[in-house]
């Protein structure tokens, strides 16, 4: 089956050729780097990190650009705030990024641009627009005309007044049509300038992402991701001089995502998603999903304050639960069930080790669809497993269905509990080799595909080795007392025990070898 994508352009899933067969030239709009990293700034490098960990796993070599705005009038605004320069903010607030995309494991992005080291290479453009016509320098600024690209207005599918209806805009009277952007502007006495042949000054937002884009990439890229939020203006005007400045088409593939939305109520996790009807609903609802938009300005927590409340590997899987075309419902209570539904994760991986004595982690994985895991073991066993790799294939094949592919980790979880427990894996069965064989073929399998959503990657982060033995030596102490309770029959004590430790976040699990525990959160 061919790889289907939503092109917010055209309005309809199609067939994903690129420009260069078997390579990808992939762009995401990046952060301006004036505050803290929060949750909704790692929306958008998580999904096209999954996007291209897939697509590599397809055989597509990906080239994966991700900007960094280091000037901007919000800059400009919090480092005076601050009494720090632009750049010292820039720098601090940018090393903040990088370090809370490491904690969520985006690991694949390849370039990272800093609009102040792209500064001829915008100039450069800026020039080609003027000369064509399509620009015209104004009082030491430089605009863009709107009116000389009868395209305008292509990706958002409005007319130019409609899109002027509730956008801020620019305040002036010297322009030749209010819509017209800045591609210059002239710097204020105290601002970041550099030269320029209509006088000192820095580059407008948009202009910064097609000087990037075109000199890491190409003329023409073959995805454009962004947040829903920057369809207009920001990525209508890149379009606009892009395709007026080179006079090919700027971008393959439009790919927007949803927006982060405050939640108010926890939902099943497990391949449960908002429903996509019409996909022109995704435009349609850009305003309303605008409104409840998640975002700094509207006190959106930092993500470190997230990750003391939940770990990255649940924030990572809460966000591609669902279809990244969809809202994300954000709340602490979605993300806390998301997070018990992990556990179900974990706990197979440690039977795993039960049974084998080797960490899951272990296990030698599959790079390419090609180089699968291989699989063994009863019929019907292989069928079942090799049906739920097909669909877990169908769904990122169908326009990076990460939630379609979730659900099917789900069963292929239950599958391999029930082989575990059908071939009584943690007693007698574990002595046959070709069984246990067949199980390491389906964790591996499982450690795979999650491995294309970059969850299950590695082992959670554990406490202090001192921490962990003292631990380890309480509990193996209490559960030495309430294993005599309940042979004795002191029921009363027992159930203390079990009461006193699940208020605790301590989970304890009666085998047939002895109790088990574990701790959550």
């Amino acid at each position: 089956m061919p790889i289907r994508v939503y092109n917010t352009l055209t309005r309809q899933k199609e067939e994903f050729q690129t420009v260069v067969p078997g390579r990808v030239g992939m762009y995401l709009c990046g952060p301006t780097v004036y505050k803290p990293s929060h949750i909704g700034h790692m929306v958008g490098p998580v999904i096209f990190d999954t996007i291209k960990r897939y697509l590599t796993y397809r055989g597509y070599q990906v080239k994966f650009v991700v900007n960094i705005t280091d000037v901007d009038d919000k800059l400009i605004v919090r480092a005076a705030e601050k009494g720090t320069t632009v750049e010292a903010l820039a720098r601090e607030m940018t090393q903040d990024y990088f370090d809370n995309l490491a904690t969520m494991n985006v690991r694949s992005i390849d370039v990272f641009p800093y609009a102040t080291e792209h500064i001829p290479e915008m100039l450069d453009i800026i020039q080609r627009l003027i000369d064509k016509g399509h620009a015209y320098p104004l009082d030491g600024d430089v605009y863009f005309d709107v009116t000389k690209d009868h395209d305008y207005g292509a990706l958002s599918r409005r007319n130019i007044d409609e899109l002027m209806s509730g956008t801020r805009v620019e305040a002036t009277d010297r322009k030749k049509h209010p819509a017209d952007f800045a591609l210059w502007k002239k710097s204020k006495p105290g601002e970041p300038a550099w030269p320029s042949p209509w006088g000192a000054g820095r580059p407008g937002w948009h202009i910064e992402c097609s000087a990037m884009s075109l000199k890491h990439i190409g003329e023409t890229l073959d995805i454009h991701g962004g947040g829903l939020d920057l369809m207009f203006p920001h990525h209508e005007n890149e379009l606009a001089q892009s395709e007026c400045c080179t006079g090919k088409k700027f971008t393959r593939y439009w790919l927007h995502n949803g927006l982060m939305q405050a939640g108010k109520q926890a939902g099943k996790v497990g391949g449960q998603h908002s429903r996509l009807g019409d996909v022109a609903d995704l435009v349609a609802s850009k305003e309303e999903q605008e409104a409840g938009k998640l975002a700094g300005s509207k006190g959106a927590a930092s993500v470190k304050e997230l990750f003391a409340k939940h770990s990255p590997e649940t924030v990572r899987f809460f966000l591609l639960s669902t279809h990244y075309r969809s809202p994300i419902d954000f709340s602490d209570d979605n993300i806390s069930e998301t997070g018990k539904s992990l556990e179900g994760f974990y706990r197979l991986f440690e039977t795993y080790q039960r049974i084998t004595g080797q960490s899951a982690y272990a296990l030698k994985l599959g790079t390419s669809a090609e180089g699968s895991a291989a699989l063994s073991g009863p019929a019907a066993y292989v069928a079942r497993l090799g049906e739920l790799r097909g669909r877990f294939l169908e769904s990122m094949d169908d326009d990076f269905n990460t939630g379609g592919a979730v659900g099917t980790l789900y069963e292929l979880r239950t599958a391999l509990n029930g082989f575990i427990q059908d071939q009584k894996l943690e007693s007698t069965g574990k002595s046959d080799a070709s069984l246990v064989a067949a199980l390491s073929g389906g964790v591996t399998l499982l450690r795979e595909l999650a491995g294309l959503l970059g969850v299950f990657d590695q082992p959670l982060a554990k406490a202090s080795a001192a921490d962990d033995g003292f631990t380890a030596a309480v509990m193996d102490l209490v559960l030495e007392l309430r294993a005599e309770a309940r042979a004795t029959k002191n029921w009363p004590m027992s159930d203390k025990i079990r009461d006193r430790l699940k208020s605790l976040k301590v989970t304890v699990e009666d085998r047939p070898d002895g109790a088990t525990w574990k701790r959550e959160g």
